[in-house]
């Protein structure tokens, strides 16, 4: 009974905090528009686009936490 209340917590926790980066994301998107745009036009040599490759790379390879590293279904984490 107690992991069940743990996991409500948890999911209030993280509904939380998605709710309140969520839009700050957005106005934050709106507000850098304008600059996004002068630097895409700018950006002759495609720098941008490979740097932006190599963050959501970089970003997708460090969401394994501790547990999912020790996990020994790590390895099917791409099926779900």
């Amino acid at each position: 009974m107690q992991t069940l209340a743990v996991d409500i917590a948890a999911t209030f926790v993280d509904d939380t905090i998605v709710l309140v980066t969520g839009p700050v994301r957005a106005l934050l998107r709106f507000a850098m528009r304008p600059i996004d745009r002068i630097a895409n036009a700018c950006d002759i040599a495609g720098v941008l686009a490979e740097r932006r490759a190599t963050f959501r790379m970089w970003r997708a390879n460090r969401k394994l936490s501790i547990l999912g590293r020790l996990s020994p279904f790590r390895h099917l984490a791409h099926l779900t």
